[in-house]
């Protein structure tokens, strides 16, 4: 069978997905990709200045044709923003060009890693929790919907959390045998 080169994590903001994926790849020995990072090189802005100055949608278009293009290129994972699965084309891109995993994360868990973070532009509201549960309820059935494997990201260690996925993709024959 000829799966899709690509490892790509999926979950609420602060969930995980650029520090656990930076490790994957290193174990992978594949390169590591992060969508924000990427779209930031592109504008030249933060992506919370790009949202102050042009708004959520053109953004989530930004997003697409730059997840398009990631899942298209050379084998990686790659790191999406937490509204990436928003789009149905994005969706569709992490299915069939991707091993997506959802790294699960409970809104409480986030608010106690991300609550003095100021750079995420959709948190920056007056009741952060409240924002991501509501960002839970409706994001977790599109990335259960888009990912391969759900991860639980409550109590692992990083290095933990690695082992497991990188563990997960090898039984599965998705990736072959990884560096330890």
């Amino acid at each position: 069978m000829n799966f899709p080169a690509h490892v790509a994590l999926v979950g609420l903001p602060g969930s995980g997905k650029s520090t656990v994926g930076r490790q994957l790849a290193r174990r992978l020995g594949w390169p590591f990709l992060d969508s924000d990072q990427v779209i930031e090189q592109r504008i030249g802005l933060s992506i919370r200045e790009f949202f102050e100055r042009e708004g959520e949608e053109p953004f989530r278009d930004l997003e697409q044709a730059v997840i398009g293009q990631l899942t298209a290129g050379e084998p990686c994972v790659l790191s999406t923003g937490g509204g990436a699965v928003l789009r149905p084309a994005n969706r569709e891109h992490l299915q069939q060009r991707s091993h997506a995993i959802y790294l699960h994360s409970l809104p409480e868990e986030v608010f106690r890693r991300l609550r003095h973070d100021r750079n995420r532009p959709l948190l920056q509201v007056a009741d952060p929790l409240e924002r991501l549960r509501e960002l839970y309820a409706v994001r977790d059935p599109l990335y259960r919907e888009s990912a391969r494997l759900v991860v639980e990201t409550g109590r692992p260690s990083v290095p933990a959390l690695v082992h497991q996925i990188a563990s997960q993709l090898e039984t599965l024959g998705l990736v072959t045998a990884t560096r330890q």
